[in-house]
């Protein structure tokens, strides 16, 4: 797995390039827990950094850490937790090829005729029918989705092909050195004409208000590093959660609500460093 040290970007060109390093490279992932037990990353120069989702889960209120226990413990639960992470898996695959492909095929394109547009906010673009008939060739050639979890690819398919107008990087690793942390976005895109960092999720059932608030931190978080990393601001944020039928419920977060996550998810990477402290005083 390839590794590669961002720093802050600004201009044009220094743009693209930061674009180009998201879409190529990652950060190495460390699942081993010989240093912690859970997930964490590391950069060139092993410095560590902790996963966003893990944050997320041990700063999260007790309410909901009693709950997780209780479900985890119910019979059957373990069972019912491998199935909902091979449908999430299997629809995240799906979304991912879609992007991808859709990607190189309108890339090809737009290079053979030039016709790259260059936005307000420095970055270049094929012509939006040029992405949209992209995506509509990859969805012709797209592996077929077993049926456990074709109703959610279904979904997030629809989304893509009516809602998306721009791919920019697809399933790409941010991290922050400040506050210690790492994690993966599902998708850079313009979604309806608008500069959008994106995640998908997928759900049986529509999720509360509650559940939400922890979706938008991890948004916020990815945002933050994103921006630190190549000065790429975004306009808005999406949470698209694809359910059994019907269509994603979409959580969409405009630029005031982005950065009141961001702040909010650095006052939970604070919190899990003071844990952190107290389990190695313990």
């Amino acid at each position: 797995m390839g590794t590669y040290i961002y720093e802050p970007f600004m201009g044009t060109l220094q743009k693209h390039g930061a674009l180009a390093g998201l879409r190529r490279w990652t950060l190495e992932r460390d699942d081993s827990g010989t240093i912690y037990p859970h997930r964490i990353y590391r950069d060139n120069k092993k410095n560590i950094y902790h996963s966003v989702t893990h944050i997320l889960k041990e700063t999260a209120p007790q309410e909901q850490k009693d709950a997780l226990e209780r479900w985890i413990e119910k019979e059957g639960s373990a069972d019912e937790r491998d199935m909902a992470c091979e449908r999430g898996r299997l629809a995240h695959a799906h979304a991912e090829y879609l992007l991808k492909t859709g990607a190189k095929i309108a890339r090809h394109n737009a290079n053979k005729r030039g016709s790259w547009r260059t936005g307000k906010d420095e970055l270049d673009r094929c012509p939006r029918k040029v992405t949209e008939w992209g995506l509509s060739k990859a969805a012709e050639t797209a592996p077929r989705v077993s049926w456990s979890a074709s109703g959610y690819a279904r979904g997030l398919r629809s989304f893509i092909l009516e809602r998306v107008t721009a791919i920019h990087a697809v399933e790409f690793s941010v991290y922050d050195r400040e506050y210690g942390y790492a994690g993966t976005a599902d998708a850079l895109i313009d979604v309806d004409g608008v500069l959008t960092i994106c995640d998908w999720k997928t759900s049986k059932e529509v999720r509360s208000e509650e559940m939400l608030t922890n979706y938008c931190h991890q948004l916020g978080a990815y945002n933050y590093a994103l921006r630190k990393i190549t000065g790429i601001e975004c306009n808005q944020a999406l949470v698209c959660i694809a359910r059994r039928s019907g269509s994603p419920q979409l959580r969409l977060m405009n630029n005031l609500e982005v950065r009141g996550s961001e702040i909010m998810f650095m006052e939970r990477c604070l919190e899990f460093k003071k844990q952190l402290k107290e389990l190695a005083v313990v």
